[in-house]
């Protein structure tokens, strides 16, 4: 199982400072936009439901590529998680936000990235305090270059199959929602990666 460290430390906060505070998409049960909130306070319990993405891409051998989250994050720091995730911009699809953080984080851009349906959940996260009350939509798809990860937001990477996911899985931290949304794109990633990858 590969590991590839970022290439320097993770800094502060990187949205702290005088910097725009970031918008996120508050959304009704059903996905609906109703309207705006401050990243942050979305994320104060009990949390406002709004919209997110995961993204999975795996390579040529069906091994996911897998994320450390920077220790400088404000939200679940130091934790291995899904290839990316993040919140649209007010206004951006999904899709398109799916793709710009994948590049500004991993400095990768996916050569496929499939719709792969959307999940509902609410996961306080126990270490930082904070909630997430997602409405998620979630992506597949092959990644063929070499993560370049930017080390504000990603600490290190690996590829990993689905044996090695259990085996790790049980010896770190992973985020709070990871499992949730793995779960919910498996139908997706057992088509992509055919039965004999283990997904």
């Amino acid at each position: 199982m590969p590991i590839t460290p970022a290439s320097a430390a993770a800094s502060d906060l990187s949205s702290g400072g005088s910097a725009a505070p970031i918008m996120l998409e508050l959304v009704d049960e059903n996905g609906t936009t109703i309207g705006t909130a401050e990243k942050h306070s979305a994320h104060v319990p009990p949390g406002r439901l709004h919209r997110a993405f995961s993204v999975f891409l795996f390579d040529s051998a069906g091994r996911l590529l897998l994320q450390r989250r920077a220790q400088g994050k404000y939200h679940s720091p130091g934790v291995w998680s899904n290839t990316c995730c993040g919140h649209p911009y007010p206004g951006e699809p999904p899709f398109t936000a799916a793709a710009r953080r994948t590049a500004e984080e991993l400095g990768v851009s996916p050569s496929l990235l499939c719709e792969a349906g959307t999940v509902r959940y609410n996961h306080p996260d126990p270490a930082s305090g904070l909630v997430e009350q997602e409405y998620n939509h979630l992506f597949v798809g092959v990644v063929k270059g070499e993560p370049r990860p930017d080390p504000e937001e990603v600490g290190e990477t690996a590829f990993v199959t689905a044996a090695e996911l259990a085996k790790l899985h049980e010896e770190g931290p992973f985020s709070a929602w990871f499992m949730t949304v793995l779960d919910a794109a498996r139908p997706a990633i057992r088509e992509l990666t055919g039965q004999s990858a283990g997904w």
